[in-house]
């Protein structure tokens, strides 16, 4: 069975809106600034070590106009690897090896977490997300938190009563103030 990781990039403050340029958002393109080579190849080798992409609609369009445009072997993965999206609207996805999941979403996720060999990663979506996480579906968290404090945009997580405990597998930092915290999802057996 696959694992799923979902693998955020965020400030400090946990704002997860527009890290790339998308429209509409005051501060839009806050990671673009703060890129370096390293992360990079560090978000490369990350998309190499999965099987599959599992996205929402909004970020499905953000990357399925922008990485069919790009070359080198980072966009030949992107745009090679099976990519799941969840959707009640998208009818023909047309970024190459894209599958709309069909019925009731946390059910074919289970079925895709179920049948697919190798691990499953999660990027943006933040409304997706939260349902995994609600449905007790996420295994791993990667957060990329960048150096800046944005004081205003959509956060990652949502506001709930539930707990999830957290253990901290893995650290990584990078030499522009970011750091990746690896966390696995503790569950009582």
């Amino acid at each position: 069975m696959a694992r799923i990781v979902v693998s955020e990039l965020m400030s400090i403050d946990g704002v997860t809106e527009a890290p790339g340029g998308e429209p509409g958002y005051r501060h839009t393109n806050w990671v673009g600034k703060r890129h370096e080579a390293g992360m990079i190849e560090y978000k490369f080798q990350e998309v190499l070590d999965h099987e599959a992409l599992l996205i929402g609609r909004v970020t499905y369009e953000s990357f399925a106009s922008a990485w069919p445009t790009y070359k080198g072997p980072f966009a030949d993965r992107m745009n090679g690897m099976a990519k799941y999206v969840v959707s009640s609207t998208l009818k023909n996805p047309a970024w190459n090896n894209t599958t709309v999941l069909q019925g009731d979403p946390i059910a074919a996720i289970r079925k895709l977490k179920w049948e697919t060999k190798g691990d499953i990663v999660v990027g943006g979506s933040r409304r997706l997300v939260n349902a995994l996480k609600q449905h007790d579906l996420v295994d791993e968290y990667r957060l990329m938190v960048f150096p800046v404090i944005l004081g205003s945009g959509a956060q990652l997580f949502d506001r709930t009563e539930d707990a999830t405990d957290l253990k901290l597998v893995d650290t990584r930092a990078f030499g522009n103030g970011a750091v990746v915290l690896t966390y696995h999802v503790e569950r009582v057996s």
